[in-house]
């Protein structure tokens, strides 16, 4: 295999650049400022300390990349949190096991009455590359910020454990419009292996920094073939999702224009309110369409079919 062509600086969403980026002492300050900003004034970190700890029934197909960290608040406060590099496979569930296992390594060994749960705070960070948040409906939202609310009025029930989402496929603004310090890491991320230099709208310390890190000229050789192995698993993971939406979309826009026929001829047939009502228990029997896919195919509106929906629930 001939050598690999490489842009001025190397991808940071790879496992290796993000490892090479945000994964050493020498480099905190990035990570720390990285975090601020996700945090967004609601903490301010000071300091961190990269945790050694092995994280028991991991398996390589997860392929993430896992960072737990002690961080210490500028108030002096102490938290946990693990930032991860992270792939589509049981996001949610496995976030919530991190978490957990988070919490329940704080527990003491014995004397857990003395100990009395002092459980510090707990977050999860996530960066998303290339995928979409499951279940995120049609919103296009980047930061996803999670706690533990109360379902009926929103209120929040437990500070000390939240959830940051990084959806950075939905972050698309241009260089020239970048404002804020958020708004430049999430450029950085996306686009840095496209990158020919630092630009104005970059040039502050930290992420000089980081450009002079990034540049692949000045990785050695037996850094440079990790990259080019950790970079060719990430073209891989692309194709085989690219992949696998194609699919999805096929079967999607085929099971629709048989639910459109289907709900057109017993339309046609029952010529009233009952027959589409009929037409659209059989498409939420299905389990194969949105609500609003529904309305649109019965041609109702989306509370005519939520209402059918809520019906059918009570008769269950």
């Amino acid at each position: 295999m001939g050598e690999m062509k490489h842009s001025k600086y190397i991808d940071i969403t790879t496992d290796y650049g993000f490892k090479k980026v945000f994964g050493s002492d020498a480099n905190k300050d990035l990570l720390i400022a990285f975090l601020n900003e996700l945090f967004r004034g609601r903490k301010v970190i000071a300091d961190l300390h990269y945790n050694k700890n092995e994280h028991v029934g991991d398996t390589e197909e997860i392929g993430a990349v896992i960072f737990d960290l002690t961080c210490t608040a500028d108030s002096g406060e102490q938290f946990v949190i693990e930032v991860q590099r992270s792939t589509q496979a049981n996001l949610k569930r496995r976030m919530l096991y991190y978490s957990s296992k988070l919490i329940a390594d704080q527990a003491p060994k014995g004397n857990r009455k003395a100990w009395n749960y002092a459980v510090s705070e707990v977050y999860v960070v996530v960066l998303m590359d290339g995928f979409n948040m499951p279940d995120g409906g049609e919103e296009k939202h980047i930061l996803h910020d999670i706690c533990l609310c109360y379902r009926d009025h929103g209120k929040i029930f437990y500070e000390d454990l939240g959830f940051i989402y990084v959806e950075l496929v939905n972050f698309v603004t241009a260089e020239t419009e970048l404002d804020n310090d958020l708004d430049r890491w999430l450029y950085v991320l996306k686009n840095m292996s496209s990158l020919k230099g630092l630009s104005a709208y970059l040039r502050k310390p930290i992420f000089e920094k980081l450009f002079q890190i990034a540049e692949y000229s000045k990785l050695n050789q037996e850094e440079r073939e990790m990259y080019n192995v950790s970079l060719r698993n990430k073209w891989d993971a692309e194709s085989i999702r690219s992949s696998q939406e194609e699919l999805l979309e096929r079967a999607r826009q085929k099971a629709m224009a048989e639910g459109k026929a289907q709900g057109v001829a017993e339309g046609k047939a029952e010529g009233k309110a009952e027959g589409k009502a009929e037409v659209i228990k059989n498409l939420l029997s299905s389990n194969k369409f949105s609500i609003s896919d529904i309305a649109e195919l019965a041609s109702v509106p989306v509370d005519f079919v939520k209402r059918i929906e809520a019906e059918m629930g009570k008769r269950k």
